[in-house]
């Protein structure tokens, strides 16, 4: 795993690159996020690919659990990755309101990802 950093203005974003699932329990978003974060990184980009599918079905409860954290440590997040291949209403649901709040958003690209996190 390599983090590539990338600097908007007074926002220091922190973009995870990986071949392999990273995320693969809640322990795991946690201590990514602790990491990052107390390396000054005020937001944090996660490409679908490394994170476990259970993430994605809301009723394992994993994305509540790993995102929850985000917000008590007011770490904004981008998920870039082609979400069409979910299905069930309710994490499309999901994924409109996340992105219709800011704090998590679920995007196409890298390019996406920075412009929403650099929208305080």
């Amino acid at each position: 795993m390599n983090i590539e950093t990338h600097q908007l203005s007074d926002v220091r974003v922190a973009e995870v690159i990986s071949d392999a699932i990273v995320i693969k329990t809640a322990e795991d978003g946690l201590d990514l996020l602790g990491n990052l974060y107390y390396q000054d990184f005020d937001s944090i980009i996660l490409h679908e690919k490394n994170i476990m599918p259970d993430f994605f079905d809301l009723k394992t409860g994993i994305a509540g659990e790993i995102l929850q954290k985000f917000s008590n440590y007011r770490v904004r997040l981008a998920i870039i990755g082609d979400f069409g291949q979910y299905t069930s209403k309710s994490i499309r649901e999901f994924m409109v309101e996340s992105n219709k709040a800011g704090h998590i958003n679920f995007v196409n690209s890298t390019t996406e990802a920075l412009s929403k996190l650099s929208n305080r």
